[in-house]
């Protein structure tokens, strides 16, 4: 067996745009790409919040690591 070529992966490519049409693959697309960027920014809005309660948990830790003015 030799696997998946290219010629196969065009074939499969081609059938996949005749059954939905292009628009429904932009559409979809476009909704994946707003799924992925929402992901990503919850991610990082979550990480200050848990570097505060890693901060709440060890004030004495942090207060030593930062110079005396």
């Amino acid at each position: 067996m030799e696997g998946i070529s290219i010629a196969k992966l065009l074939v499969i490519g081609a059938l996949i745009v005749l059954l939905f049409g292009t628009n429904k693959l932009r559409s979809l697309g476009g909704d994946l790409g707003a799924a992925i960027k929402g992901f990503k920014k919850a991610m990082n809005d979550d990480q200050p919040a848990a570097k505060s309660s890693a901060q709440d948990e060890h004030p004495a830790a942090i207060s030593e690591t930062r110079p005396k003015e």
